[in-house]
């Protein structure tokens, strides 16, 4: 079975840094398009970034752009997301998404197939 597994999240003082890794279970995803979104509580899951691994399009939410970077790593079937300057509003769970490729860089929950169990960001202040 497919099966995406994220790590790295935990707590971070604002102004911090963390790197979230999401590794997948078949090479088949090296040429997948990867997302990362967030869903804090109370909140809807919003979209984070996105990458289309074989056309190295990338795409980020106006609310970390210059913040986050998402970045692949072939060899060992894994996007990552750098997350820099950390503030309070980032606090949420962030899930890794997946999904065959396709034009563009989607985001929207809808547009992706594949799913990790989600990894805790808590961002104190």
């Amino acid at each position: 079975q497919v099966q995406l597994v994220e790590s790295g999240g935990g707590l971070v003082q604002a102004g911090g840094s963390l790197r979230l890794s999401c590794a997948a279970s078949g090479r088949t995803f090296i040429s997948y398009t990867m997302g990362w979104f967030r869903q804090a509580p109370g909140k809807e899951r919003e979209f984070v970034a996105a990458t289309n691994w074989s056309g190295g399009t990338t795409y980020y939410a106006d609310s970390v752009k210059g913040r986050f970077t998402i970045s692949r790593d072939k060899a060992k079937i894994t996007v990552n997301l750098q997350m820099n300057s950390l503030k309070p509003e980032d606090t949420a769970v962030y899930y890794c998404a997946a999904v065959a490729p396709r034009r563009g860089v989607p985001t929207g929950t809808h547009d992706y197939d594949y799913w990790g169990q989600g990894t805790q960001v808590t961002v104190s202040s």
